[in-house]
C-alpha cells in the first residue's frame, strides 16, 4: 500500500435510527479529499431492526449482544462487497452503548472478520482510543467536516449539522492551518433527534419514520413538554459532549396522552430546539448550517430549524454534497488518517485530553 498519495478509501456507517448500513468510497491522502466514489444502501429488514434493538443498552458479553453483532456484520458483508478498488475500509460498527464518563463506548461488529471476508485491510473500533484518553468518543466526524469546508471552498466560519438518532454539531473555522490547530473546531451532540421520533412511529403505527415530517405537520406542540426536556442541566454543559440513545429514554411514553400527530410534532420540534439550545455554546455565530442525515428529509424539521436559529439552513446537497452519506465518507477519510498516524480527534471535538488517532488495523491473511 503507497506511503503517501492518495488512496480509495471505502467507509461504513450504521447509525442509531437503525434504517440501515450507508457505504461510500473516497480519494484521500488523509488531508485533502481529491475524489469521491461510488455509494451504495443496504437497508435493515424488520427483523434485523428488531435484533438490534434488543442489544441497545448491552457491553460486550451480553445476552443479546452476539446476534446483533452477527446481524450486523453479515449486512455490512453483504453491501461491501459490491465495490471494487477499495484500498482500505472504516468499519464504524453499530453504537449499542456509549457511557464515556462510566464503561466507556460499544460498537459492535468485528472488523477482523471483514477484513478477512472481504480481502482489505480494515480500521475499526475508532472510538475506543479516544474515551481512554479523556474524550467523549464522540462525535468523529468533525476533522471530515473540516476537510469537506475546505473542499467546498468556505472562507468563513460554517456549521455542519448531521441530524441522525442523535444531532449533533460542528463548527468549522476553514481559514485554520488543519483540524488539530486550536481554535478550528467545536463540535458536539445537540441532543435527541430522529431516535425518540421514530421508536413513536414504530410503537404506535409499525412506520419506520415519518416520511417528510407529513405527521408532525398536522399536529401541534406541547410546548410545556419542550421546557421540561430543555431545562435538563445537559444542555447547560459546555462542549465536547456527547449521547447515548438511551440518554433521554421515556420520552415516548411520556407523550402517551397526545394523539399521533401531536407526539410526531412535539418530538419533531424538540430535534429543533435541541439544536437551537445549543447555538449559545459556539465559538461565534455562523451564516450556514450544512445538514446531513436522514433529518434533512423532514421538512417540518427543516422548517422548525429555519424558525429558532438565525442562519441560512441548507441540506449539504446545496454545496454538492451527499447528505445521506457524509457519516459513511467520514470513516473511509478516518481509515486513511488512522493508517497513516494522524489524528482523528482532538481536545475541541470530544474533549480528549491530546490529539488522539484511534482506530484499530486488521489486515487480511493468516
Amino acid at each position: 500500500m503507497r506511503k503517501d498519495g492518495p488512496l480509495w478509501a471505502l467507509g461504513a456507517m450504521s447509525g442509531t435510527s437503525l434504517d440501515g448500513v450507508d457505504a461510500a468510497m473516497v480519494s484521500t491522502d488523509g488531508v485533502t479529499i481529491t475524489g469521491f466514489g461510488p455509494s451504495a444502501y443496504r437497508p435493515y429488514t424488520g427483523a434485523e431492526q428488531a435484533t438490534i434493538r434488543a442489544a441497545f443498552g448491552q457491553w460486550p458479553g451480553d445476552p443479546d449482544v452476539a446476534a446483533a453483532a452477527e446481524v450486523v456484520e453479515g449486512a455490512h458483508a453483504e453491501v461491501l462487497s459490491r465495490f471494487t478498488g477499495v484500498e482500505v475500509l472504516g468499519f464504524h460498527g453499530q453504537t449499542l452503548s456509549h457511557d464515556p464518563s462510566g464503561r466507556g463506548t460499544h460498537q459492535c461488529g468485528n472488523g477482523a472478520l471483514l477484513a478477512q471476508l472481504l480481502d482489505v485491510a480494515t480500521v475499526w473500533d475508532f472510538r475506543s482510543s479516544d474515551v481512554v484518553m479523556g474524550g467523549q468518543g464522540a462525535p468523529l466526524a468533525p476533522f471530515f467536516h473540516f476537510a469537506c469546508a475546505r473542499y467546498i471552498g468556505a472562507t468563513e466560519p460554517v456549521a455542519f449539522l448531521n441530524l441522525g438518532g442523535i444531532g449533533n454539531l460542528t463548527w468549522i473555522d476553514p481559514s485554520a492551518a488543519g483540524p488539530e490547530a486550536p481554535g478550528a473546531l467545536l463540535a458536539f451532540d445537540t441532543g435527541p433527534a430522529n431516535a425518540p421520533l421514530n421508536d413513536l412511529l414504530h410503537q404506535r403505527l409499525g412506520l419506520d419514520h415519518d416520511a417528510n415530517g407529513a405527521l408532525a405537520a398536522e399536529g401541534s406542540v406541547d410546548q410545556a413538554f419542550l421546557d421540561m426536556v430543555l431545562a435538563d442541566p445537559w444542555f447547560d454543559l459546555p462542549p465536547p459532549k456527547s449521547l447515548d440513545r438511551g440518554d433521554f429514554d421515556g420520552l415516548v411514553e411520556h407523550l402517551g396522552h397526545l394523539s399521533d400527530a401531536d407526539a410526531a410534532a412535539t418530538l419533531t420540534a424538540l430535534a429543533a430546539a435541541s439544536v437551537a439550545a445549543g447555538q449559545r455554546h459556539l465559538p461565534g455565530p455562523v451564516s450556514r448550517i450544512l445538514v446531513c442525515g436522514g433529518g434533512r428529509h423532514n421538512a417540518t424539521l427543516m422548517a422548525e430549524l429555519r424558525r429558532r436559529i438565525q442562519a441560512q439552513i441548507d441540506p449539504v446537497e446545496a454545496v454538492g454534497l451527499d447528505g445521506d452519506m457524509l457519516e459513511a465518507q467520514a470513516f473511509a477519510y478516518l481509515a486513511v488518517r488512522v493508517l497513516r498516524g494522524m489524528a482523528t480527534s482532538c481536545p475541541g471535538t470530544t474533549g480528549t485530553l491530546t490529539l488522539v488517532g484511534g482506530g484499530q488495523v486488521s489486515r487480511p491473511g493468516p
